[in-house]
Formats: C-alpha cells, sequence, structure tokens
C-alpha cells in the first residue's frame, strides 16, 4: 500500500514526496484542498499520473487514523 510515496532524508528533507519525484504529498493535498479537480492538477504537474493524487489522499487518511495531530480548538 501507498507504494507511490516515497521518503528520502537526502531528498527534500525526508519530506513525504511522490514517487521520489520533488513533489511532497502536502502540495498535492493542498491544491486539492484549495478546490483544484484531478485534471487540474495533472495538468499543472504532468510528472503526477491519478494514482499519484490517490496515494496522496489514502497517505492523509492514514495519517488521521493512527497518529495524535494537534488541531487547535475554534476560537
Amino acid at each position: 500500500m501507498l507504494e507511490r510515496i516515497t521518503t528520502d532524508p537526502d531528498r527534500m528533507g525526508g519530506v513525504p514526496c511522490i514517487r521520489n519525484l520533488r513533489i511532497p504529498v502536502s502540495i498535492v493535498l493542498g491544491l486539492l484542498a484549495d478546490g483544484m479537480n484531478m485534471d487540474e492538477i495533472l495538468l499543472a504537474y504532468p510528472d503526477l499520473e491519478k494514482e499519484d493524487i490517490l496515494d496522496s489522499l489514502r497517505f492523509a487518511v492514514s495519517l488521521s487514523k493512527y497518529r495524535d495531530i494537534p488541531i487547535p480548538a475554534a476560537s
């Protein structure tokens, strides 16, 4: 699972990236959160594939299931 998500301490400071490309998972997730659809993302990042975007979402789901993520209370 998540074969397309890679980390390398010598590349991009070890942040999770897509297939050893210099495209962090956080960029893909941020684009989705900002309202871009998959086709728009694939057009903006031609090295990406649909499965890369889906694995980015799966990665986010796995983090939210198994880790404590501090979320500030609404003010």
